[in-house]
């Protein structure tokens, strides 16, 4: 081989490692660099396209993209809190007003694939939502418990409790303590902030959804798969009665929108 075939094959060589480099990584891309919805770093339609978690993520397919304030309408968000009774508290804490400004900080919800995406995703999210919180009902967990799994990263405090709160009821001291990071309130030591403001109690459903639950309603997984990402000890058999009701609320949300449901819907 020539001297400068020699040059060309080590510069092939380089750039094949940087690729598999790159598809390697776990999201924390570079900057202008989208992570795929199974995780890895790259541009094009395979990586900013269905799916795509983070960075320049293509917003939506086709010409009739959809955005979530146009699905989560006032009659969508009251025609669920409407169902709550009037001595709920949550029916004074929720408000389309405070979900609408949480989701101003996870811009990539409900983006990543098409329209029909967009709306299953929304609709999961509320079907979860409407689930966990008896119609935005209940702020706080009913049977209350300390949740607490020693960790050095998020030691428990004491005198706190981490049961569920918001409209996904966040659970457990090392969830309190990355949403609190995440978000800006100390998760540890004040968890009761998701239960005393309804825009933090929104974003760290945001949270956990981006970081848990997103990636999934757009792989073709199925709604199923949402549900053990939330809850998996109903899945199996856990619990029937809990996931029956979930299926059954996403099915009715995704009617509303106009989209099909797709398959995979239990656990």
């Amino acid at each position: 081989m020539s001297s400068l075939g020699q040059i060309f094959a080590i510069l092939m060589a380089i750039t094949c490692m940087s690729c598999t480099m790159i598809a390697a990584q776990n999201c924390g891309c570079a900057s202008g660099v989208c992570c795929s919805q199974y995780g890895y770093c790259g541009n094009g339609d395979a990586y900013c396209g269905k799916g795509c978690q983070q960075g320049p993520c293509y917003s939506s397919t086709g010409s009739g993209a959809v955005s979530v304030q146009s699905l989560v309408t006032d009659a969508f968000f009251n025609g669920i809190i409407n169902q709550a009774g009037s001595s709920c508290a949550g029916k004074r804490f929720y408000t389309r007003s405070a979900f609408l400004n949480a989701l101003g900080n996870y811009p990539q919800f409900g983006k990543g694939g098409s329209s029909d995406d967009t709306k299953r995703e929304v609709a999961a999210f509320f079907a979860h939502v409407t689930h966990e919180t008896g119609s935005f009902c209940y702020i706080e967990e009913i049977s209350k418990s300390t949740y607490c799994n020693a960790s050095a990263t998020w030691p428990c405090n004491p005198s706190k409790q981490y049961y569920g709160r918001g409209p996904l009821q966040l659970t457990w001291n090392y969830n309190y303590g990355a949403a609190g990071r995440s978000i800006g309130f100390d998760g540890i030591n004040a968890p009761e902030t998701v239960a005393n403001n309804p825009v933090t109690a929104f974003r760290t459903a945001f949270w956990f959804w981006m970081n848990n639950v997103h990636s999934i309603i757009n792989s073709g997984r199925g709604f199923g798969a949402t549900i053990r990402a939330i809850n998996s000890i109903e899945c199996n058999g856990g619990n029937t009665g809990a996931v029956n009701s979930r299926v059954q609320l996403y099915r009715q949300y995704c009617n509303q929108f106009g989209v099909s449901p797709g398959n995979n819907l239990s656990c």
